[in-house]
């Protein structure tokens, strides 16, 4: 039985679902999620022209990660107070920014200016974006969460394959290229921010329901859980985004295009677990969403270290169908809970799954580098055993008003 409800509303008021805007906040995701991975794949680049050390490109992921990871719920917050819709075009204006003086920097102190300048775009856009979508959803919420995020995955996992093609055999200079799909991301968003600011002056709404009548202890406790699922989640996919290849490289003898075609597979199977999370949860509710994926998700990653590659390249594809399912219904569930602060849970949610992944990629290689590629992944297959406190996650009842 599903752990949400839904009864049928007044019609007044309440828009259909808005698929055009959707489509085109997912677009944008996956034009902002590009441009990061742009930035991740310009390192030998730079490495070589400024004869830059490891600690140099670290403090580069650091100027990026931190910004992204921590402003985005300092800018939720701050839209959820004082709304401004044209705020997504002047995000993506810091990334296509962040690019150009990334191609034409002259020193060091640039480059780490342009790479911040990506993480503030980044962190602008996450939260505004995901409150278009609700504004958008009409009674779909999940399924307008999975759309615009899984703009991000595809970014995510076309970027190394662009950055390839264009950035290492043309040099630092054609990183400037991708500047123009970040102009071609502000034109339309720049319609979708007027959309959306004819939408609040319309007055019509998403569907809304009642409040779920939980103590403010209980949502606080319950957004620190949904918190820590994230991280139990993030961790995981941060040791198959990060070190997967090397894994591969080591276990199987595969060459390095052959571990990066490995790689490609998870992402674009953590794509389609994102496609389906949302509706899915539309469906059946997102806790029980929530419940299946990262729990559910055990015994393969369990077997994964012990496997031939065959089943390797299979366990892996359902690891990341599942897995990512998650976040979505993780999304929807802390908005329910904390209703009229969609871009400071956008925020917190989409900021803290970034500042996880680095700092759990960075844990993970000390550990590879201490005990070995394979205890990595060993140690991290239990991770989704943690997932058992989802119990503990209240059930929410949709009554629409």
């Amino acid at each position: 039985m599903a752990d949400q409800t839904a009864t049928p509303a007044p019609a007044q008021g309440i828009i259909a679902t808005q698929y055009a805007v959707i489509l085109s906040i997912a677009l944008c995701h996956f034009i902002n999620d590009v441009m990061q991975s742009v930035l991740s794949a310009s390192y030998p680049l730079l490495h070589d022209e400024f004869a830059l050390s490891f600690t140099q490109i670290g403090l580069m992921s650091l100027a990026f990660m931190g910004t992204a990871s921590v402003l985005q719920p300092l800018v939720g917050t701050l839209t959820d107070r004082h709304p401004f819709p044209q705020s997504l075009t002047l995000g993506m204006g810091s990334t296509m920014l962040g690019l150009l003086l990334l191609a034409n920097a002259p020193s060091y102190p640039f480059l780490l200016a342009g790479a911040a300048l990506i993480g503030i775009g980044s962190a602008v856009f996450h939260p505004e974006a995901s409150r278009v979508a609700r504004a958008a959803a009409g009674r779909k919420f999940g399924t307008a969460q999975s759309m615009f995020q899984v703009g991000g995955n595809l970014g995510s996992a076309a970027g190394p394959l662009l950055a390839a093609f264009i950035v290492v055999p043309s040099g630092r200079g054609s990183v400037a290229w991708f500047a123009a799909l970040a102009l071609l991301g502000m034109v339309i968003l720049s319609q979708v921010g007027r959309w959306h600011a004819n939408h609040r002056r319309t007055g019509k709404r998403a569907v809304a329901f009642k409040d779920h009548g939980l103590p403010r202890r209980r949502v606080v406790v319950t957004i620190g859980l949904l918190a820590f699922l994230v991280f139990t989640k993030n961790a995981y996919m941060a040791s198959l985004g990060s070190y997967y290849t090397f894994f591969l490289i080591e276990k199987f003898q595969l060459t390095t295009q052959q571990a990066q075609g490995m790689l490609f597979l998870f992402l674009a199977s953590a794509a389609a677990g994102v496609i389906f999370g949302g509706p899915i949860g539309d469906r059946i509710g997102t806790r029980a969403v929530i419940w299946v994926s990262i729990l559910g998700v055990l015994p393969f990653t369990l077997a994964l270290p012990y496997v031939n590659l065959f089943w390797t390249g299979v366990l892996t594809v359902f690891i990341g169908l599942i897995l990512s399912s998650a976040f979505p219904a993780i999304v929807v569930f802390a908005q329910e809970l904390v209703p009229g602060r969609v871009g400071l849970i956008a925020g917190v949610f989409f900021g803290m799954a970034f500042g996880i992944g680095g700092l759990a990629a960075a844990a993970l290689g000390l550990l590879a580098d201490a005990y070995g590629i394979e205890f990595v992944y060993r140690m991290c297959g239990f991770l989704p055993a943690l997932g058992i406190l989802a119990v503990f996650l209240p059930r929410l009842t949709r009554v629409e008003v």
